[in-house]
């Protein structure tokens, strides 16, 4: 990857884009780069996630069927009303209601009954679920004690066909076959149940549920897909999932052969309603005009036989005539009511035409009245009679015609595809389950990373600091890439890096440093520097240890003292070290041993039971440090951290220079500004800064891009 960081470090010389108003694209793209392994590492938790989801998830498996309703036959009267624009005004179809019908309770729970969806059982174990060797067990009748019902169930696979029941204590309660009713006595009441259906490995369990109709319906409702193909086309489709493809494929027929019938039902119902009427009355009207007829026969048996004229045979015709047309028109009014109300012009129509009918048989029956009185009787006895068996005549027709109504009756739905068995399976897709997972790591990944950038977006800029605090920033130590720098723990146990990298930029940052302080401190010759920094974690021991060695490689004698007196980290091969020179058990002699070079001596912290800021309050630390330039061309002086102890602004006023090491980015100005003007308080001796960890910025000249090194805890 050389290549691609050279390439996007030279774009980022001639490319001002922006990132949000404090990164640029180039910078953010070498950012993720160098923190790939991070990203790479929320990659890989969320592909393993998608992948246990996938494995952990049941199976399921969709079936659809198809349904048609007939749109000519229940489309409304605005449609027709509206005609062609019906479609354009987008008047609702009537295939919706025919939806939210198959979604009823009223189809639906006739469903859950004939199916048994209110009972179910559920495998246990959490290795066969995760390698989906789950078996399988239908149950269609489950009769639990009342006193028992709340209690956990479970049955247990104990052959191939076989079976027993647990109660929740583990306890056998009955012993069952596939296929056939088992039962036993539990708790004072019986305990049945009918296993139509089992696949399962011996040793298998499952756990019983028998939950409520009403649940059962409301899960079945929330699970059925059912929508119109097209638009006004009439036709429904009709999708559910489940775990079984058959069940799918049964649970779906059993809907849409039950919507058809009740469908089929709900049409004829209005007939069969008619129906019952008018069988319940045809008795009566019966009985009237066996009634009418035994009159006319005893009359003209009392009489004797009476010749009808022409003209009243005539008459009475007439007359029948006129009555048949008066319950026509009353008919037709009576269908026309339904549509319309009575002062619509259809209606009037008809009513008008029943008056003149009506105005027609009463001048009729005024001119019977010139008849002769046996006449007039035989006629209104023969009229009745006639009435009476009209009526009867059209009742009987229309109980036969409403019979082959009721019998031919199919409805305004058909069934135009049964569901059929699915053979593969629709959920869970685990191909976009790992696709999705491995977008949403490197999503979350790059969000984590801009996420801690932006926490730790301290100060980066060397002159922004030299601005604010006046203090001349002398090195900028680099990251590294090294191997030695990113797998030890500490690398205060070992020889200087910069005696084993020599050619490493971090190694010429330190000659850099070397070459400043010579330069630029009032004494170089046999002077002390102290080494300080803000908080724990900067590399500030780091930095003495391998600024001390630089300088011991230039033919200096240098001596390298450890003042952190409660975490020293720096050993040397001495057994005495900073704590027993000041308490008087050593001499500097005694407690300094060279180390790594004949030109560089190391003198470690020690251990002391007594608080570290008495020791160094003492005239001891001041002697041992005169007594040192005597001896040595330079003294570098590791400091606890200052924002955590006061060791180091009591060694302040005893050196000659101070040098602040800065973690690149971490620091905020505040916090820098503080410390500096705090150790000025103590001492007003010239200072600098070493920012480490630096690493490299687009568009600046810098050391180009190094991975994450590792300079120490201190």
């Amino acid at each position: 990857m050389p290549d691609l960081e050279k390439k996007i470090s030279n774009n980022s010389l001639s490319s001002p884009m922006k990132f949000g108003n404090s990164i640029s694209v180039q910078e953010a793209l070498l950012l993720l780069w160098k923190k790939k392994m991070v990203v790479f590492l929320f990659v890989f938790l969320t592909s393993l996630f998608g992948a246990c989801y996938a494995m952990w998830v049941r199976p399921q498996f969709t079936s659809d069927a198809l349904l048609q309703v007939n749109v000519k036959g229940t489309s409304s009267k605005a449609t027709k009303a509206f005609g062609e624009m019906g479609a354009v005004l987008d008047l609702a179809s009537p295939a919706d209601a025919e939806i939210e019908l198959i979604k009823s309770r009223m189809v639906l729970s006739y469903v859950v009954e004939a199916e048994h969806l209110y009972i179910w059982t559920v495998p246990v174990g959490f290795w066969d679920r995760l390698m989906h060797r789950e078996g399988r067990m239908d149950v269609d009748s489950l009769r639990v004690p009342e006193k028992v019902r709340a209690k956990r169930w479970f049955a247990i696979a104990t052959g191939e066909k076989t079976y027993s029941i647990l109660s929740s204590e583990g306890k056998v309660v009955l012993d069952g076959k596939e296929g056939e009713i088992a039962f036993a006595e539990y708790a004072g009441d019986t305990l049945a149940i009918r296993v139509n259906f089992m696949e399962a490995r011996k040793g298998q369990k499952f756990a019983l549920i028998h939950g409520t109709p009403l649940k059962a319906e409301r899960a079945l409702a929330a699970g059925l897909n059912v929508m119109e193909k097209g638009k006004q086309t009439g036709i429904i489709l009709v999708r559910y999932s489940h775990r079984y493809p058959d069940r799918a494929a049964s649970i779906l027929n059993t809907i849409a052969k039950t919507y058809l019938r009740q469908n089929v039902e709900m049409r004829s119902a209005e007939a069969e309603k008619t129906l019952e009427f008018l069988e319940a009355q045809l008795p009566g009207v019966k009985a009237k005009l066996d009634s009418a007829e035994k009159v006319l026969a005893d009359y003209r048996y009392s009489i004797g036989s009476v010749d009808v004229s022409g003209e009243t045979k005539a008459h009475l015709d007439k007359e029948g005539q006129l009555q048949r047309q008066i319950m026509q028109l009353e008919q037709e009014r009576q269908a026309a009511m339904r549509l319309f109300k009575a002062e619509h012009p259809n209606v009037q129509t008809i009513v008008k035409q029943q008056n003149r009918v009506r105005a027609e048989l009463a001048q009729l029956k005024k001119n019977a009245e010139k008849m002769p009185l046996t006449q007039q009787e035989v006629k209104r006895l023969q009229e009745e009679v006639a009435v009476n068996n009209e009526v009867y005549t059209n009742m009987l027709n229309n109980i036969q015609q409403l019979r082959v109504v009721r019998a031919g009756e199919v409805g305004n739905v058909r069934i135009v595809d049964f569901a059929q068995i699915e053979q593969s399976q629709t959920k869970p897709n685990k191909s976009r389950i790992l696709m999705a997972s491995v977008v949403f790591g490197f999503i979350f990944g790059v969000l984590f990373v801009f996420l801690m950038y932006i926490l730790r977006n301290g100060v980066k800029s060397a002159s922004e600091i030299e601005r604010e605090t006046g203090l001349s920033v002398f090195a900028k130590i680099p990251q590294s890439s090294n191997k030695f720098l990113r797998k030890r723990k500490s690398v205060h146990h070992h020889t200087p890096f910069v005696l084993q990298n020599a050619e490493d930029k971090v190694s010429e940052a330190f000659r850099s440093l070397q070459t400043a302080l010579t330069f630029l401190m009032p004494n170089p010759e046999h002077s002390v520097l102290l080494v300080m920094g803000l908080i724990p974690g900067v590399g500030k021991s780091f930095v003495s240890l391998n600024l001390a060695a630089v300088v011991a490689a230039s033919g200096k004698k240098v001596l390298l003292i450890d003042a952190d007196m409660r975490r020293g980290v720096i050993h040397s091969r001495a057994n005495f070290g900073l704590v027993d020179v000041l308490v008087g058990k050593a001499t500097l002699d005694t407690a300094a041993a060279p180390k790594y070079d004949d030109n560089l001596f190391v003198m470690n912290a020690g251990k002391t039971k007594l608080a570290a800021c008495e020791l160094l309050r003492s005239d001891a630390m001041d002697k041992l440090l005169k007594e040192a330039r005597e001896k040595f061309d330079m003294i570098i002086v590791d400091t606890p951290p200052l924002n955590l102890v006061t060791d180091a602004e009591l060694i302040c006023p005893l050196v000659d220079y101070s040098l602040f090491v800065l973690h690149y980015g971490r620091h905020s100005m505040d916090d820098i500004k503080e410390t500096v003007e705090r150790v000025r308080r103590y001492s007003d001796k010239p200072g600098a800064i070493v920012m480490n960890h630096c690493e490299h910025e687009p568009g600046r000249y810098g050391y180009g891009y190094y991975g994450k090194g590792y300079y120490g805890s201190k």
